[in-house]
Order: structure tokens, then sequence, then C-alpha cells
């Protein structure tokens, strides 16, 4: 199991002092800690002009390793293909160890996904 995020962030064009893509790198970096899985985190990289402002893609694509640390990082300004070996099966018995989907409940993510809330379950 492999986290996967695609994404193409960049600069806040409403607030040119801020730069959120170290908090973008560590929330991703979060996500595999949490649930003990190496994970991959492409970005978009250049500039696009919109109608009213210019975007500047952060770039910076990452694999973190199960526990968030990057094990691998591109720049922000070259094409890059990333790649890292993870032993997976070791990723697997970690998250066992951990216990890190032991009290899952499945069973009451269908009331999450619709607008109606509780009232899918009780139907």
């Amino acid at each position: 199991d492999i986290l996967l995020y695609p994404t193409a962030i960049g600069s806040e064009p409403q607030d040119a002092t801020l730069d959120s893509r170290w908090h973008w790198q560590r929330t991703m970096q979060g996500h595999a800690a949490a649930n003990l899985m190496p994970l991959v985190a492409s970005n978009r990289i250049g500039r696009e002009q919109g109608q009213v402002h210019a975007l500047s893609f952060y770039g910076h694509a990452f694999i973190a390793d199960p526990t968030g640390a990057v094990v691998a990082q591109a720049d922000d300004h070259s094409p890059t293909v990333l790649t890292h070996t993870f032993d997976l099966d070791a990723c697997a018995q970690a998250r066992r160890a951990w216990g890190v989907f032991r009290d899952r409940r499945p069973d009451l993510y269908g009331p999450l996904q619709g607008l109606d809330g509780a009232r899918n379950q009780a139907g």
C-alpha cells in the first residue's frame, strides 16, 4: 500500500506574502506517518497566467517513508522522476504492530458520504 497525492498547488495570488509550500509538504508527511504508509506526492511546476492572477506552482514533489521522513525530493523548476524502494511487507507488519487500522469502523463511513449524515443509517 502506497499513498499517492497528485497535486497542482502553488502560490496564493490573493496574498503574495503567503507561501504554503512547506505546510503542504508537512501535511502530506503527516498522512504518511498517521497511516504508516509510504507516500508519493507529485506537484506541478511552472507558472500559469489566469484571467486575474498568475499562479506559480511550487514543485517540490517528494517521496516520504512510512514515518513521514522525506527520502527523495524534486526541486521547484525541473521536471523530475523520483524513485525509491520500500519493503511493503515490512510496512504492513509495522501497521499491524502499531494497530494503526485496528479500531477502524468502515460500517460508519456511509453516513459520512452523504449530505444528510445519520439519516442514511436510520433508513
